[in-house]
């Protein structure tokens, strides 16, 4: 979802770019590769996410810290690896991989130019999925709530102004600036994984579910 709202920001910033009808023309056909490719590549990370998400919620309710850990390390190794698969497809076909859509030539060298951002792209969405899903199963859902509206809204879109108007970059200037937000939110998020105490959270855990253990209520009254 982050990678289409990220898509969608840089096409509605394109209206007021100046020059408008050519960077128009060649960010559709640049959101119609990505879209496609970049697609795929979030799909493998939305099941990563929710592996992620299960896995370490449920060793994390088993009392199984060091289980924890290394399931967050392997998920995202493996993700990544994925990641790093695609975005040198993606580079490798860069001269070509329009074709699939258009036709056209001045598409073609636009979208080429433009490929190396959408691999950047790809990797970190190799990542920060998968972080957001560890953030999940550990509680943290309001962190990373904060964290998404202040690396894109706050960072991720005026970033990408500054670059594509005061700066004159146009479509590669807003895409770079979206990026920056999403790099953020990356650092972040493997800043506070890295600096989790997973015993501790073992004990947050076990306080969880013995409040709710506590709350529960029979299903049947008499």
């Amino acid at each position: 979802m982050a990678s289409a709202a990220r898509i969608e920001a840089v096409r509605a910033l394109a209206v007021v770019v100046p020059n408008f009808h050519m960077c128009a023309f060649t960010l559709m056909s640049f959101t119609s590769c990505s879209m496609a490719v970049n697609g795929l590549m979030f799909m493998v990370a939305v099941g990563f996410n929710a592996a992620a998400s299960v896995r370490v919620g449920n060793e994390l309710g088993a009392g199984h810290p060091r289980a924890a850990a290394f399931s967050v390390l392997m998920v995202n190794t493996v993700s990544f690896i994925v990641a790093v698969v695609e975005a040198i497809i993606v580079l490798s076909l860069r001269h070509v991989i329009s074709y699939a859509f258009t036709s056209g030539e001045v598409v073609a060298k636009a979208v080429s130019e433009l490929c190396p951002l959408l691999a950047i792209t790809l990797l970190l969405n190799g990542v920060q999925p998968v972080l957001s899903g560890v953030a999940v199963g550990c509680g943290w859902q309001a962190f990373v709530a904060y964290v998404n509206v202040g690396c894109y809204y706050v960072v991720g879109i005026p970033l990408g102004c500054l670059l594509g108007f005061k700066f004159d970059l146009g479509a590669k200037g807003i895409w770079s600036g979206m990026i920056g937000g999403t790099l953020m939110q990356t650092i972040i998020l493997v800043v506070a994984t890295c600096r989790t105490d997973w015993n501790k959270e073992v004990e947050k855990a076990k306080k969880r579910l013995d409040k709710w253990e506590d709350s529960r209520e029979p299903v049947l009254k008499d």
